[in-house]
């Protein structure tokens, strides 16, 4: 898979170095786009949301990786490649959430393609920094609404940037949409808060929530690291049976783009210990529910989790969540 993102990169670097759009300065010259609607290319579904809230009928945006595909361990394809040269501008995550990809934009993007990483703008010092030495950052971000919000002006900026005659509607977009987030986020906080003192830990398959556990008060444990590509060993797994028996923790959580078989195990390793342990839901972590869906918005999405979270350590939050609208579980 490695040894395929690489030439993947190798070869989309390639064309990037051929295309007409290296040979000038920049994308347009700030004259805007040739043509409306112009097109976006986007990695993650959640990038293509704001884009799509900020750019509105302006421009047709798309993304790259569809629901329950995970940004970690994606591999650029051939597809993506002429998606990514025929695209007029292109948004990514940044903070290395797309691995390879990203250092591929940022060499792009000297070439003069208009390539934006959305977290640009983010206060360094509000950054989850996991490895001193390394200066390695989380990059699941937009876990806090808070956060992420501002990645909207991010939007804003590049795309007025891009397209000045309309820059007036990307900073009103953007502004009636952060007032969005802005009231999800109220929710997150006040049905978060509302879990037992004793419940408050949050055991998932993987690494992705410890922005969300730090802006809404809760203790969270991944079974596995930051990225997928890491794995889980044996003691990682008593380790945290130890936690669940200990603690008497009643639930723990599936993801969606994540196999569950770690989750699977702790919930046998428990049980083999004579506490019982269950699934409370299945998270969408790095990818958001599948097209056409309330959860497949960022704001569904994050609706989601914030109410299944609660409802499943002990809190109280409406099952029709936010805006009921949620699906119901079967």
């Amino acid at each position: 898979m490695r040894l395929f993102a690489a030439f993947a990169v190798t070869v989309l670097l390639g064309l990037v170095g051929c295309s007409p759009a290296t040979e000038g300065d920049g994308a347009n010259d700030g004259e805007g786009p040739a043509d409306y609607p112009y097109t976006v290319v986007t990695t993650t579904g959640m990038v293509r949301d704001i884009v799509e809230h900020v750019a509105g009928e302006q421009a047709n945006v798309t993304a790259l990786m569809r629901a329950g595909v995970d940004p970690h361990l994606y591999s650029p394809t051939r597809g993506d490649v002429n998606e990514i040269l025929e695209a007029d501008i292109v948004f990514y995550n940044g903070l290395m959430l797309e691995g390879r990809m990203g250092d591929l934009f940022v060499r792009a993007a000297r070439r003069g393609l208009p390539i934006y990483p959305v977290t640009e703008m983010l206060d360094p010092e509000v950054l989850l920094v996991l490895d001193e030495e390394t200066d390695y950052t989380d990059p699941h971000v937009w876990m806090d609404v808070s956060l992420w919000s501002q990645a909207v002006d991010a939007v804003a900026d590049s795309l007025a940037e891009y397209d000045p005659i309309h820059a007036e509607d990307y900073r009103e977009n953007a502004s009636a949409y952060r007032a969005e987030l802005d009231a999800l986020h109220g929710y997150a906080q006040e049905a978060t808060a509302t879990i037992p003192a004793n419940q408050r830990t949050m055991i998932t398959a993987h690494d992705a929530f410890s922005y969300f556990g730090r802006a809404y008060g809760l203790d969270v444990v991944g079974v596995q690291g930051l990225s997928t590509e890491s794995s889980a060993g044996l003691s990682d797994i008593n380790r945290l049976v130890d936690r669940i028996v200990e603690n008497e923790i009643a639930a723990v959580f599936a993801e969606s783009s994540v196999p569950n078989q770690n989750i699977r195990a702790l919930i046998d390793g428990a049980g083999s210990r004579g506490h019982t342990v269950t699934i409370g839901g299945t998270l969408y972590s790095d990818a958001m529910g599948p097209d056409g869906t309330y959860e497949g918005t960022y704001m569904g999405m994050i609706d989601h989790n914030v109410t299944t979270i609660t409802r499943a350590l002990g809190g109280e939050a409406p099952q029709g969540g936010f805006q009921g609208k949620l699906t119901p579980s079967r």
